[in-house]
């Protein structure tokens, strides 16, 4: 973070530029920016300490609060927004959950930013002992949170290392945290997967909007398709898109986005990626796969290979794994990269890879 930010950027694109060294057919595009603070919509902050004196942050090595009210990465609007959890944790006499004890009942509360100022809001409990006060407390929570918010409670009954539970009870009337990304309606369910970067999210979908504009294909498949942010911004009339996800969720979502924008021909499906492309019997002009860090597996690209893909986008938040399928692709042609600063202050990043099928 001591680094000034140039100096970060060309170092990940550097670091890009020698992973992918051996594609020599390879292009960088000029990397794509972000803010270097407050960039992240998302603050997933452990509760800690006590009711009358809790911290909103992480856990040390010993299991013991450290409060980052004030991290400077997070959206300033979600920092404002951490006085009235607080507020409410103390109003309400919730028990902050002691890790190396294994007592107490609030364990996380959980905060996504919409671009249009909405937010989520989700307390994670150990158990219902607290719910009825959260139930009860809505409409004085809600007079604090900007309008068109969304307010759940999630129950993770068991101690281990995750952030939430399968259990999710809604709140409020609304349902979905509403994005506006590039004029495109996107929804997010509480249990569902947003990029943290809400600016670096929107360049990411038009990139591959306009990489699939210029072949012009009938046809697209969006794997790994989250709550359908390429499979939204790359449909239109004449052209069938599917979404592909395994998270009921995200697919849930998708499908109100696709309805409010009259997409008849866009589908999404809960599938895993490779089983879908395996099954499907048939092939699209285009795939755009985003898959998670360990990329996409063997069969799938070897699957790829031998279809009748002609134009394939690869978004990567790991370019270690994308080289090696990168490989893996031997009938395909890396033509365009271009490095996407997701995750700026840390040696994180996205890269996008725009591909061709060989001739024959």
């Amino acid at each position: 973070m001591t680094v000034p930010y140039a100096r970060q950027l060309q170092a990940k694109v550097e670091d890009c530029q020698h992973l992918l060294a051996d594609f020599d057919t390879l292009k960088f595009l000029p990397a794509q920016p972000s803010n270097e603070q407050g960039f992240r919509n998302k603050a997933k902050m452990v509760i800690s300490g006590t009711t009358q004196a809790p911290t909103i942050g992480i856990l040390d090595t010993e299991g013991h609060g450290v409060d980052l009210r004030n991290c400077g990465v997070i959206a300033p609007t979600l920092r404002t927004l951490l006085p009235v959890i607080e507020r409410f944790i103390k109003e309400l006499k919730l028990i902050p959950y002691d890790v190396p004890k294994r007592k107490g009942e609030l364990k996380h509360v959980i905060l996504t930013l919409s671009d249009t100022g909405a937010v989520m809001v989700r307390w994670v409990l150990r158990t219902k002992k607290h719910f009825v006060a959260l139930r009860d407390s809505l409409p004085q929570f809600l007079e604090l949170l900007p309008h068109h918010s969304v307010v759940s409670v999630n129950f993770l009954p068991e101690h281990k290392a995750v952030l939430e539970g399968e259990e999710e009870i809604i709140l409020t009337r609304r349902t979905t945290l509403e994005f506006g990304l590039n004029g495109v309606p996107m929804h997010l369910r509480p249990q569902g997967f947003f990029q943290t970067n809400t600016e670096i999210a929107a360049a990411l979908y038009r990139q591959a909007r306009q990489w699939i504009d210029d072949v012009e294909p009938e046809s697209v498949w969006d794997l790994y398709s989250g709550v359908g942010g390429f499979a939204l911004h790359t449909a239109g009339e004449g052209r069938t898109v599917y979404g592909i996800e395994t998270s009921e969720e995200a697919v849930a979502a998708a499908k109100i986005s696709a309805e409010s924008m009259g997409f008849t021909d866009a589908h999404f499906v809960v599938s895993d990626a490779t089983e879908f492309a395996l099954n499907a019997g048939w092939a699209p002009d285009a795939v755009i796969v985003n898959p998670p860090r360990r990329g996409i597996s063997a069969e799938l690209s070897q699957w790829l290979n031998k279809s009748d893909v002609q134009h394939l986008i690869y978004s990567s938040c790991n370019a270690k794994s994308l080289a090696r399928d990168l490989e893996r692709l031997e009938n395909y042609t890396p033509r365009v990269a271009r490095v996407m600063d997701m995750f700026p202050q840390t040696d994180h990043y996205e890269v996008m890879v725009k591909l061709e099928r060989k001739s024959s």
